[in-house]
This record gives C-alpha cells, structure tokens and sequence, in this order.
C-alpha cells in the first residue's frame, strides 16, 4: 500500500503541483480514506519528501538502465533526456521550483542527492565520451560537471526563466545541445547532429 500511495501521490504531485495537491486529493484518487495514508505518512510534508526519494530512485533506476546499454556516450545522453521526458511528461509546471517555493528544507535535500547522482552520470559519461573520441581529451570535468549542473538546474528557476512562456522538455534539449556542442570533437559533433535529427 504504501508503494501504491508514493506512485499516486508522485503523479499528482508532478502533474498538478505539491502546494495544490492535498491528502484528501490523493485519497479520492486512489479510492481509500485519508486514515489509511496516515498510517504510512503522518503529515503531507513527510509525504512529499517520500515522494522526491521514490521519484529519484526511479530515475537514477533509469539512469542505471540506459548506462548498460552499450550507446555512446551521446546517443546515451539523449536517451537519458527522453526517458526524462517521459517520467515528467504530465508536469505543467517545474516540480523543482515547486519544491524551492514551497518546501525549500525538503528542495535543498533533493538538490544534494540530485547533485551525487548527476557527479556520478556526467563523471561517466565524459570519461566514456573521451575514450570514444568524441570529447575532447583535455576537458577540466570538474569545471565541465559544475558548468552543466548549473545550466541544467538553472532550466527550473522561475526567476531565470518565465516557464510558462517555455517548453522545459524543449530547454532540456537545447541545454544538452549546448554542453555538448562546448565538449564535443568534430567526431562528437556528427554524432550530436545524427541525434539532433531524430528529434526534430
């Protein structure tokens, strides 16, 4: 049940926004009393920060996923984004500004799990990418990590960015399309034109 109550309360979440959302939404969704979800969570704050757990377990699962599945290190990157797409395709607004506006104690905390497994992808990823030719061999990843964390992280601030006037799957691309142009080999740059055309 308490699976269940997470992958609900985690749609509603994304599709409708964590302030608007209540426990009471979640129980006339799933068809169950509001008790029940209490016995499982004791307030809506806890609930939440469930949520962004079992939401980041999903997508570092998907991560895992596409990693082992023998694409190079920039066919992987766009199907890491599609694959995002897809796990948010229902948000209309950025779970992440969310979370900052609202509950920034419970935002902080996924910013820094989101931060490991973003060290962890992008550190692979150009270590990947270097021995396949199509990065340049004498990129600083560490100012390259932190250079793409920012733009990437920075698509969600509704202070940079007025997202109703924006397709944040659309940004994603044009962000990937970006770091990748600043890291990528000639060789690299085939490769991102090849993927470019897939999507346009």
């Amino acid at each position: 049940m308490e699976t269940k109550i997470l992958h609900t309360a985690s749609d509603l979440f994304l599709n409708l926004g964590f302030k608007s959302i209540t426990m009471d939404d979640i129980a006339s969704e799933m068809g169950i009393s509001k008790k029940t979800i209490y016995k499982y969570f004791s307030n809506k704050e806890e609930l939440i920060d469930s949520t962004t757990i079992f939401v980041h377990t999903k997508i570092y699962e998907t991560i895992c996923q596409i990693t082992t599945q023998g694409l190079n290190a920039i066919s992987e990157n766009f199907a890491i984004k599609i694959a995002f797409k897809n796990i948010f395709k229902k948000s209309k607004t950025s779970p992440m500004f969310q979370l900052k506006k609202y509950y920034p104690k419970i935002y902080q905390k996924l910013i820094d799990n989101e931060f490991e497994m973003f060290k962890e992808c992008v550190s692979g990823n150009i270590e990947k990418g270097i021995k396949e030719g199509l990065y340049k061999k004498e990129l600083k990843k560490n100012i390259v990590l932190k250079f793409y964390f920012i733009l990437v992280f920075g698509l969600h601030d509704n202070d940079i960015f007025n997202l109703e006037d924006y397709d944040l799957n659309a940004l994603d691309i044009e962000a990937l399309e970006y770091h990748t142009r600043a890291i990528a080999t000639p060789k690299g740059i085939l490769e991102l034109e090849k993927e470019l055309k897939k999507i346009n």
